[in-house]
């Protein structure tokens, strides 16, 4: 795909702004680093969009503060105050679902999965977010948390001009095979390698 040109145009019957502007279902899988940070790359350019933005952390601990949560939490405050970007949601499930006014700590951990998809269910119904984000909600599916079938028809079948990025290791096939854009990150060297650990502005 040169400078962003198909090699290909399907004959779909849509005009190539429809095809240009439909909305994207994107998986970011694979054992490396940078699956989240390239989903919070395409965010910040939502955001810029003035697009209303959605985060949802699914296995994150609620202590471990990551440096995109604080300037998106900067950036919805910005567009609060002054209407640029767009609005800002951020939820994280170790702290209990903001929606829910749980504590969380001490609930079981596969029922919380199951709440935060409903609540998401529920906001793609409603069309609430333009953009999208289900950091590591791969796992919930590898661990059975959550069904493969719902979850593919679910996205597939949602409404509006709502795009959705998933990130996470070990994204199913089903899900694979229904994403517009899947990207494997595959580790060819890493500081680990080497013994060292993450540090500031590089892991957090």
């Amino acid at each position: 795909m040169p400078q962003g040109k198909p090699e290909t145009v399907p004959n779909d019957g849509l005009t190539t702004r429809q095809r240009r502007n439909r909305p994207l279902l994107a998986v970011h899988t694979g054992e490396m680093k940078g699956k989240s940070t390239a989903a919070f790359g395409m965010a910040l350019r939502a955001w810029n969009q003035g697009w209303s933005i959605g985060v949802f952390q699914f296995v994150k601990s609620a202590k471990w503060r990551v440096g995109e949560e604080a300037a998106f939490r900067a950036l919805g405050k910005l567009h609060e105050d002054t209407g640029q970007g767009g609005a800002v949601e951020w939820h994280k499930m170790g702290e209990g679902w903001s929606w829910a006014r749980k504590a969380g700590s001490d609930e079981d951990h596969a029922a919380n999965a199951r709440e935060g998809w409903a609540e998401i269910k529920r906001r793609l119904s409603a069309e609430t977010h333009d953009f999208y984000v289900l950091d590591e909600f791969s796992y919930l599916l590898k661990w059975g948390w959550l069904e493969v079938d719902d979850v593919v028809s679910t996205l597939t079948a949602r409404p509006g001009h709502q795009h959705v990025v998933i990130t996470g290791r070990y994204a199913p096939p089903e899900l694979i095979e229904a994403a517009d854009l899947v990207t494997e990150m595959t580790k060819v060297k890493h500081p680990m390698d080497a013994g060292q650990k993450g540090q500031r502005g590089i892991e957090w």
